[in-house]
């Protein structure tokens, strides 16, 4: 399953370093928010469904990104584990096309209808990872959408048919997703733009990405607060858990606004880092009126333990290549931003 000649230690840690552990965790929370929108009666079989098929199709879009992006990793990222030999292309597209295949599977069980979804969902994660990325905002745009649709199937675990009032909380997602990952690509301007990259940063420029990126993460939380009103349960501690959100998605911003024109790149992953945390507590928000708050709380705290965990031991080594030499600003040289 690896490269030749590689111990199972150092195959397997490849494998989770694509996994990338310090984001696995959200999408799986935003189905899980559509299941607990939706459902007034909680089954745990479909909520684990409402979890898990997102989170399949996400860590199939690493393997299958890191596959198309192979080459450019080869002059740009050559630690990551393809172009470092720990992971061969073969491998990372047979393990993306089986994870895209047990969604498959895991989502026909629970509803079939949520094929449609489902197929929508690996589909725009490949056209995204193969096209849009490199497209300016659309690109941005593109992959919120896919962030929107795991709502929906979230909903579609509870629901024969998605109900028309989730259409309401899908811009909070679909908004949001698009400012964290515009902010994602503020860490890779330079080699974006060195390599004809067409990012919206490199396009306009860093500073109306990052006024881009404050508007749309403003949206999301607006429009998170209007929805949090028609909802019954314990409204009161989904605000309080918007309000933490919030805060911290203001952290995040302010460390970018504050640092000048063209954010250092290791600045921009400190921000993004933040918002990482955040869209998870976002995403929880709407956990609180339907599970309660000791329940949103039990499910978001471990996977926040291994979301601040990992970051801090694996996401700049990812990010960076070992022993990039630092700008005086604190930047270094960067490939374009992944499926974040």
């Amino acid at each position: 399953m690896g490269g030749h000649g590689l111990g199972l230690g150092a195959t397997l840690m490849a494998h989770v370093r694509t996994w990338r552990p310090y984001t696995l965790w959200y999408v799986g929370l935003v189905g899980l928010a559509g299941h607990a929108i939706t459902s007034d009666r909680h089954d745990d079989a479909r909520m684990v469904a409402a979890w898990a098929v997102p989170t399949l199709i996400w860590v199939a879009a690493h393997y299958l990104g890191d596959y198309l992006d192979r080459e450019l990793d080869g002059v740009s990222k050559p630690q990551r584990p393809i172009p470092s030999g720990l992971i061969r292309p073969r491998t990372a597209v047979c393990c993306g096309s089986a994870l895209a295949a047990a969604a498959v599977v895991t989502a026909a069980a629970v509803n079939y209808r949520t094929l449609i979804v489902t197929a929508a969902g690996i589909g725009g994660a490949l056209a995204y990872n193969g096209f849009f990325k490199a497209r300016g905002l659309l690109g941005n745009l593109v992959r919120g959408s896919l962030t929107g649709g795991a709502l929906v199937f979230g909903a579609m675990t509870a629901s024969d048919l998605p109900p028309v009032r989730i259409l309401l909380f899908v811009p909070v997602f679909w908004a949001h997703d698009a400012a964290s990952n515009l902010v994602g690509t503020l860490r890779d301007v330079a080699g974006d733009r060195a390599g004809g990259y067409a990012t919206f940063p490199v396009r306009r420029g860093p500073r109306a990405a990052v006024r881009t990126a404050a508007g749309l993460y403003a949206l999301a939380v607006s429009v998170a607060a209007a929805g949090l009103l028609t909802m019954t349960g314990d409204r009161e501690g989904g605000l309080v858990s918007l309000l933490v959100a919030a805060g911290l998605g203001g952290g995040a911003f302010g460390m970018l606004y504050a640092s000048g024109p063209e954010p250092a790149a290791r600045l921009a992953l400190r921000s993004h880092e933040v918002l990482v945390v955040e869209r998870m507590v976002l995403a929880a928000v709407f956990l609180v009126p339907g599970l309660g708050g000791l329940v949103a709380i039990g499910i978001l705290a471990p996977m926040l333990a291994v979301t601040l965990g990992t970051q801090q031991a694996m996401r700049a080594r990812h990010e960076f290549p070992h022993g990039t030499p630092a700008r005086p600003d604190g930047d270094a040289a960067a490939a374009p931003a992944r499926f974040s």
